[in-house]
């Protein structure tokens, strides 16, 4: 691993911190949990577009400079420590693209990608199902092959981004299964059933405008519909939005979940920039004889500077040439809990002031300015309490650690 940037990567850094100095907001832009901050923060989106810094790693052809994993790293950094808007697009930009650059086609990805990397089209994650969170295996929503396409029926849960996005992508069922049918005995209808129930899936995209497409908000309890449920019936996809070979969704799924839990979702310049706003505050507010919230703070700095230096290990395997595997459950475990406790301390150090909310800040990876306001702190604890949750529960990746990375034996579930 090679810390030294080169002379073009730090120039590289000080255009991005010039730009985004010149660009970011002055006041922090609503909730894009709302329908008014979301159209906000996608006319952010064209914004960076426009200068092409909405996906810097991209190849120009796509909207991106072609400047690979190190310089997007570094503009990370420098977009985080500026407090730039949370990224409405994330889900496009982190997780669906990088799939697209792996298992899609070079049409696919000239269509679908110029349009996501200038917020023209806002994507949801439609993962998730009432009996398939976690045991994402167990999905029942299908796709049924048609004239020219698929067919798709079922229900999507908790679709971030779906409450005001343009478009989804997700894994159907598109070969039935049955507990303890073999390879060619019946399922349903007397098709042929998948012998394990992540055989035969398919991973497509789909329109949340479509025929047949209905999205119904999930409030929480400050009111703003985060994620959506998606009801589908007899909703008609091409087979041109068919990422991969139908029945291999699994395995691109995969894909897609090690970026989310990996590299790509959260990047270190978030913590980093966390991790500084709170060792101001205690510079400002702590009371130095509180050794105790002292080390607390110590702990937070240290641990965004290590999960640093993991992603910059991560980033060199990558770049010669190796593949990221059950490992970044490693990685999704500790960024998950290190956001947690960082917060904790935070609204610990605030005491009661860290009780205040304005009831709008995006929690989301922005906003707020470099230093931020208190009610930030709060917005943002709770925010990070979802992490253990998504991009798979805690519980299940220590399962993965467990198995895949140290060998033991599969507990009992």
């Amino acid at each position: 691993m090679d810390l030294d940037f080169t002379a073009e990567e730090r120039a590289f850094g000080q255009r991005a911190r010039a730009w985004l100095a010149a660009h970011v907001p002055a006041a922090p832009l609503p909730s894009l949990e709302t329908e008014a901050g979301f159209a906000a923060h996608r006319e952010w989106e064209r914004e960076l577009a426009a200068d092409r810094w909405s996906a810097v790693s991209w190849p120009e052809e796509y909207g991106g400079q072609g400047a690979g994993l190190v310089k997007w790293l570094l503009f990370e950094e420098e977009y985080h420590a500026a407090g730039a808007p949370g990224r409405v697009s994330q889900n496009g930009i982190s997780l669906l693209a990088p799939t697209l650059f792996d298992h899609g086609t070079a049409e696919q990805r000239a269509r679908v990608l110029p349009a996501m990397a200038a917020g023209e089209v806002i994507w949801a994650q439609a993962w998730s199902e009432p009996e398939a969170g976690s045991d994402l295996a167990s999905l029942r929503s299908t796709a049924r092959r048609t004239a020219g396409g698929w067919l798709l029926g079922g229900q999507k849960a908790w679709s971030s981004r779906a409450a005001f996005a343009d478009r989804a992508f997700g894994l159907f069922r598109c070969e039935p299964y049955e507990a303890g049918a073999g390879a060619s005995g019946p399922g349903r209808d007397g098709a042929p059933a998948s012998p394990e129930p992540h055989q035969g899936l398919v991973y497509l995209m789909f329109s949340l405008r479509a025929d047949g497409v209905t999205v119904r908000p999930v409030g929480r309890l400050d009111g703003r519909p985060a994620f959506a449920e998606i009801f589908l019936d007899d909703v008609f996809v091409p087979d041109e939005d068919v990422i991969g070979e139908p029945g291999q969704g699994w395995r691109i799924a995969m894909s897609t979940t090690g970026n989310e839990r990996g590299l790509t979702l959260r990047s270190p310049g978030r913590f980093l920039a966390t991790a500084d706003r709170l060792t101001r505050r205690w510079r400002a507010q702590g009371d130095p004889q509180d050794t105790a919230l002292r080390d607390r703070v110590a702990d937070a700095v240290i641990g965004a500077r290590a999960y640093e230096l993991f992603t910059w290990a991560s980033a060199s395997r990558l770049a010669a040439g190796e593949t990221l595997g059950a490992e970044s459950s490693l990685n999704k475990v500790f960024w998950s809990e290190h956001d947690i406790a960082t917060h904790e301390t935070a609204l610990d150090l605030l005491g009661a002031e860290g009780e205040l909310t304005d009831g709008g800040g995006g929690a989301d990876g922005g906003g707020g300015g470099a230093a931020g306001p208190a009610y930030d702190w709060l917005d943002g604890y709770v925010f990070s309490l979802a992490g253990t949750i998504y991009a798979g529960t805690n519980e299940i990746q220590r399962d993965i650690i467990a198995e895949r990375l140290l060998g033991l034996p599969k507990g009992r579930r």
